[in-house]
C-alpha cells in the first residue's frame, strides 16, 4: 500500500510534540510532504529538521499545488476554521487541533463539510486516548456509575501562564477555558455520552496575569495579557444532569496542576485524576483502585488512531457533532460571563 501524503499547517510547538515527530515515527505508513506556516524561519526550520518536500506561507496555496491525503491543523484557534475547510475542499482527510474552533458557528461549517466531503475531521482531544481514561469508560459503560447525574470538572494551574499567542484574546479566542478546560470538558462529556446541553452559567476573571508578580517566572508578557486567569461555569442537560466548572492559567491555590473530572451516578462515582470509582456495596463504602495501567504518549496513540482509520482500518473517537457541542458550552459560558446571565443554548 502506498504510504499516505501528510500535510502540516502550523509548525510550532503543539505541531513538533504531538504531530510531525510522532508522524517520523510510523515512517513506513506516512510520509511527510507539505507544511505551511506564516513564519518563514519556522519553516525553514522544519524543512531542515524533518525535510518536508514543499514549504509555503500560504496553506491555500499548499492545499491548490500538492495532492495529500491528510493534514495535521496546528494554528493559532483563529485559524482553526478556515485551514480545516480550506483542507476539506481540497479532498484532506483533518486531524485538527483543540478547541475545533473560535465560535459553535465556525464548528458547525466544519461540520458541514465534513459531510459533505465524505472526509474524516478529529479533533485534537488526546486525553480519550489515556488508558486511564479508556478504562473509566469501560467501567461507565459496563453500567458502573448507573445514571450519571451530576460532575466536576477541574484544569487548575497555579503558576501555569503559557507564552506565545496563548494569552492573545484575538487569535486564541480565551484562556485557561478554550485552551486546557476544554480538555477536560470534552472527557466529561465524553464520558456522559454528550447529553444535550441547554443553558450555562459562567463568570471569568484576570487578576494576576495582568501585573508582574514577585517570585514568579513570567513567560508572558503581563503587559499584552488579554485573556482570563480563572474561569468557573455551571452546565445543564436536557436528561438533568449538571456539570460544574474550574479551569485556570494562575490562581492562589494548594496545588501546582490539578486535570480531573469527577462523576456522580446512581451507582458509582469516580475520578479520571486517579482512575477510582466509588461505590456502596454489601452493606459499606467501596473504593475500586484503577489498576496499574501503562501510560504511553496519549498524542502518539490518537495519531496512530488517525493514520489508522485515513487508511481505512478503523475510526477516531471523537466525532464533528461532539466538536458543536463542545464549542457550543465554552461560547456559551463566554457570552455568560460577559452579558452576567445564565444563557440557553
Amino acid at each position: 500500500m502506498a504510504k499516505l501524503k501528510i500535510g502540516v499547517v502550523g509548525g510550532g510547538g503543539i505541531a513538533q510534540a504531538a504531530h510531525i515527530n510522532n508522524y517520523k515515527k510510523h515512517g513506513d505508513k506516512v510520509e511527510l510532504v507539505a507544511i505551511a506556516d506564516v513564519n518563514k524561519g519556522v519553516l525553514q526550520r522544519n524543512i531542515e529538521e524533518h525535510g518536508f518536500a514543499y514549504a509555503f506561507e500560504d496553506y491555500n496555496e499548499m492545499f491548490a499545488d500538492v495532492e495529500l491525503d491528510a493534514v495535521s491543523i496546528c494554528t493559532p484557534n483563529k485559524f482553526h476554521a478556515p485551514a480545516t475547510l480550506a483542507a476539506l475542499k481540497a479532498g484532506c482527510n483533518v486531524l485538527c487541533e483543540k478547541p475545533p474552533a473560535m465560535t459553535a458557528a465556525e464548528a458547525e461549517a466544519m461540520e458541514e463539510a465534513a459531510n459533505a466531503s465524505g472526509k474524516i475531521l478529529a479533533y485534537g482531544f488526546n486525553n480519550r486516548y489515556k488508558a486511564r481514561a479508556q478504562y473509566l469508560k469501560r467501567m461507565i459503560e459496563d453500567g458502573e456509575l448507573g445514571r450519571i447525574y451530576a460532575g466536576r470538572i477541574s484544569a487548575m494551574r497555579r503558576n501555569g501562564i503559557p507564552g506565545g499567542v496563548f494569552v492573545n484574546q484575538e487569535l486564541q479566542g480565551g484562556g485557561p477555558l478554550i485552551d486546557i478546560g476544554v480538555h477536560m470538558l470534552d472527557l466529561a462529556l465524553w464520558y456522559m455520552e454528550f447529553p444535550k446541553p441547554v443553558s450555562v452559567l459562567g463568570s471569568t476573571h484576570r487578576e494576576l496575569g495582568i501585573k508582574p508578580l514577585e517570585s514568579v517566572p513570567t513567560p508572558w508578557d503581563y503587559r499584552n495579557y488579554t485573556v482570563e486567569d480563572l474561569a468557573m461555569g455551571m452546565i445543564k442537560f436536557d436528561n438533568g444532569a449538571t456539570l460544574l466548572l474550574e479551569t485556570s492559567f494562575i490562581v492562589h491555590t494548594l496545588e501546582n496542576t490539578n486535570n480531573t473530572v469527577r462523576l456522580h451516578g446512581t451507582k458509582g462515582g469516580c475520578d479520571f485524576k486517579t482512575g477510582g470509582v466509588f461505590q456502596s456495596r454489601y452493606g459499606t463504602i467501596v473504593d475500586i483502585a484503577a489498576p496499574k495501567l501503562p501510560d504511553p504518549d496519549s498524542h502518539q496513540l490518537q495519531l496512530e488512531a488517525f493514520i489508522d482509520a485515513v487508511a481505512g482500518n478503523g475510526r477516531m473517537l471523537s466525532t464533528p457533532r461532539q466538536g458543536v457541542i463542545v464549542q457550543q458550552i465554552i461560547e456559551g459560558l463566554y457570552r455568560s460571563a460577559e452579558t452576567g446571565e445564565a444563557v440557553k443554548l
